[in-house]
């Protein structure tokens, strides 16, 4: 009877730890911003996009600055992963990225942001404008 009672505790105890921890594992969704660039110098972004989580879209507002040196205009079409999110607020915040490219018509665009929260954003999209940057761009991402 010993044993018997002891072996359901054993398997009680490891059912609710194995519960746990899988209720403990962020969750992940897909992601799409249109953001349009602009400036000399200085520049700003704006733009926005949509979350999709758990079956549900959430509508995103985007917008930021960048600085070094930046010279014309261009709008992108990115789509990715967003990893590291437990609820669709997560995605709220800032995000900080240093970059360089050229873009004269159209180009392929990728990029890997973090906020400060851990949630991680894979986009990768379309690039259409007349563009050249390298420079430092602080992106906030906001629920609409």
């Amino acid at each position: 009877m010993r044993l018997s009672s002891a072996v359901r505790t054993i398997v009680l105890v490891l059912v609710a730890f194995v519960g746990l921890s899988s209720a403990a594992r962020a969750d992940e969704g897909y992601v799409q911003l249109t953001i349009i660039k602009a400036g000399w110098i200085i520049g700003g972004n704006g733009g926005s996009g949509v979350l999709d989580f758990h079956g549900r879209r959430y509508p995103l507002t985007v917008g930021g600055i960048d600085y070094g040196l930046v010279f014309g205009g261009s709008r992108a079409v990115l789509r990715g992963r967003v990893s590291n999110i437990w609820r669709p607020s997560d995605i709220a915040g800032a995000y900080a990225a240093g970059g360089a490219g050229i873009v004269v018509g159209g180009g392929v665009r990728g990029i890997l942001l973090t906020n400060a929260r851990g949630v991680t954003l894979e986009l990768a999209g379309n690039q259409f404008g007349l563009m050249a940057n390298a420079d430092l761009s602080g992106l906030a991402i906001g629920l609409r």
